[in-house]
């Protein structure tokens, strides 16, 4: 429990202490003393949440600087696969991409600092995924990667024939020709 790393410098898996017993569960899904104690003082401003069905795809997405957004992602029903690319100039793991499966049996959280490409694919009937924000979404700075970019190759846990993506989403470019204004700091 608590955080794991995931192979990537600064991206964070955390799974929170549960305490079930016969009449349910309870947790702390965010605690800034807990992250605190572990260095991690992001202050978070927004909180977003989404509700999707089987097959939907979004992303992958980002705010280019000064906008850019950490993200803290969990799921409250259902299950994704949770992807994130590396686009931090000069990173050991430039272009790289992680998943994970996050759900709502499962109770991880993914922790996205800024610099990543981040999207996610529905697996099961419906999910709804929240998702903290440390900066406001601002329309002008976004920027993003087809998620269906070859050189990335990522299993979304959907077969891609199957996806349901947005206008916007399906013409986004693959990662070789992205522009974006993120370095690493090691």
């Amino acid at each position: 429990m608590g955080f794991q790393q995931t192979g990537i410098p600064d991206l964070l898996i955390y799974e929170p202490k549960v305490h079930g017993d016969h009449r349910g569960y309870f947790f702390e899904s965010y605690n800034a003393n807990t992250f605190s104690a572990e260095g991690i003082t992001y202050k978070f401003v927004q909180d977003n949440q989404a509700r999707s069905t089987y097959g939907v795809l979004r992303g992958l997405h980002y705010q280019l600087e000064p906008y850019a957004q950490t993200k803290l992602i969990r799921t409250l029903e259902g299950s994704i696969i949770d992807v994130v690319v590396d686009i931090r100039k000069g990173s050991p793991t430039y272009g790289k991409s992680f998943a994970i499966e996050l759900s709502a049996a499962n109770k991880l959280q993914l922790l996205v600092p800024k610099g990543f490409a981040h999207g996610y694919a529905v697996i099961s009937e419906t999910a709804e995924v929240m998702y903290k924000c440390d900066n406001f979404y601002q329309k002008g700075s976004e920027g993003g990667i087809i998620y269906n970019d070859p050189a990335l190759n990522i299993n979304w846990g959907i077969d891609l024939k199957d996806a349901i993506v947005s206008e916007k989403d399906l013409v986004l470019p693959v990662l070789a020709d992205i522009q974006h204004n993120f370095i690493f700091n090691s």
